[in-house]
C-alpha cells in the first residue's frame, strides 16, 4: 500500500503529464501539413484536422484544377464561411 506522500508525489506527476499533453494538442492544430500514400493507395493529407483527407491521385488533380474556382468562392462567400481559429 502507497503512503499519502507516495499519493501525493504521484498526483502531482501525474498532473503535470495531463497538462504537457493538454499543451501538446493545442500544439497539434498548427502542426505542419504532411502527406502519405494510404493503404489503398490514395494520397493523404494530415495536420488539417482531426482526421486526414484522403483522396485519389486524380480526384486531388480536379480539385487542384479547380483553385482558382474555390479561393473565388471563399471569397464570395466569407461572410457565411465560418473560421474554426
Amino acid at each position: 500500500m502507497q503512503s499519502q506522500d507516495d499519493l501525493r508525489v504521484e498526483l502531482e506527476r501525474l498532473r503535470a503529464e495531463n497538462a504537457a499533453l493538454k499543451s501538446e494538442k493545442k500544439g497539434a492544430s498548427s502542426r505542419e501539413i504532411s502527406f502519405k500514400v494510404a493503404e489503398k493507395g490514395g494520397l493523404s493529407v494530415y495536420g488539417l484536422g482531426r482526421f486526414p483527407v484522403t483522396l485519389y491521385k486524380e480526384q486531388w488533380v480536379r480539385l487542384l484544377d479547380k483553385q482558382d474556382e474555390i479561393r473565388n468562392f471563399i471569397k464570395e462567400n466569407e461572410d457565411r464561411l465560418k473560421s474554426r481559429e
